[in-house]
C-alpha cells in the first residue's frame, strides 16, 4: 500500500471514529440491522449490551430469512437466545475498555486507579464478580465502562500468587497426578501437586482455576 492511500486510511478511521464519539456525546446510537450482525460483535438491546456469542443464518423453505443468535450480558454474564427478522434494529452499545491498577480492597469497595489518566474510582463486588479472587494490589486489569459506568473488570488470563497455606509434602506422595488443596493469597483455593510448598509463588490460569507452574 502506498503512503497516500495509508494516509487517507488513517484519516477515514480518525473521522469515523470523531463520528461515533459525537454521536455517543449527543446520546445517539449507531442502528445495526440483521445482515449486520456476525460472531463476537457487540450490541445493545433495550438498554442492556451484549455480545454475539453463537450466530446461525436461517433460510426456511417458506417465508423469510432469519438469524438466530446467543448473545452474552455484559452485565451480569448471562446468555439468551434472540431471533433477529429482516426490518429489526439493534444498537451499538457505548463501550470503553480502560487499563486500571488495582490499589486495595476496604469495607466492601474495591479501589482503582487509571494508569492513563491517574483518575481513582471504586467498585462493588458486583461489577468486580469473578475476578476479585484473583486481584493483588498493584495489579493492573481490564475495567469495562458502558455509558462511562464501569460494569466489569478482567484480570489477566495467567496470574503469580503465593501460597499460603497448604499440606506439607510427606514421602509418597509424589505419584503422578496427585494434587493437594492450597490456598492463595487472595483467598481462593486451587489444586497443586505435592511437591509444591506454601509460600512458593505460583502461575494459575483464572479462567480455569488451574495450577499452571511454580515462578522461578
Amino acid at each position: 500500500m502506498s503512503k497516500s492511500l495509508q494516509l487517507k486510511k488513517i484519516y477515514s478511521n480518525a473521522i469515523i471514529r470523531a463520528f461515533e464519539q459525537f454521536y455517543y456525546f449527543k446520546g445517539y446510537k449507531m442502528a445495526i440491522g440483521m445482515s449486520e450482525l456476525k460472531k463476537g460483535l457487540k450490541i445493545e438491546i433495550d438498554g442492556i449490551p451484549y455480545r454475539i456469542t453463537e450466530y446461525q443464518h436461517v433460510k426456511p423453505g417458506k417465508g423469510a430469512a432469519f438469524v438466530r443468535a446467543k448473545i452474552k450480558s455484559f452485565l451480569d454474564g448471562k446468555v439468551i437466545e434472540k431471533t433477529f427478522h429482516a426490518g429489526d434494529k439493534c444498537e451499538e452499545p457505548n463501550l470503553q475498555e480502560n487499563t486500571m491498577q488495582f490499589l486495595y480492597h476496604d469495607d466492601g469497595v474495591f479501589q482503582f486507579m487509571d494508569t492513563a489518566t491517574y483518575e481513582q474510582i471504586g467498585l462493588n463486588d458486583e461489577q468486580v464478580g469473578d475476578a476479585a479472587k484473583w486481584l493483588i494490589d498493584g495489579m493492573n486489569a481490564q475495567v469495562l465502562f458502558h455509558n462511562n459506568k464501569a460494569i466489569s473488570v478482567d484480570v489477566p488470563l495467567v496470574v503469580e500468587l503465593v501460597i499460603t497455606e497448604t499440606a506439607p509434602n510427606f514421602k509418597g506422595d509424589t505419584s503422578s497426578g496427585g494434587k493437594k488443596p492450597a490456598t492463595l493469597e487472595t483467598g481462593v483455593v486451587v489444586q497443586v501437586p505435592f511437591h509444591v510448598l506454601e509460600g512458593e509463588k505460583i502461575k494459575v490460569n483464572t479462567e480455569t482455576g488451574e495450577y499452571l507452574e511454580k515462578v522461578k
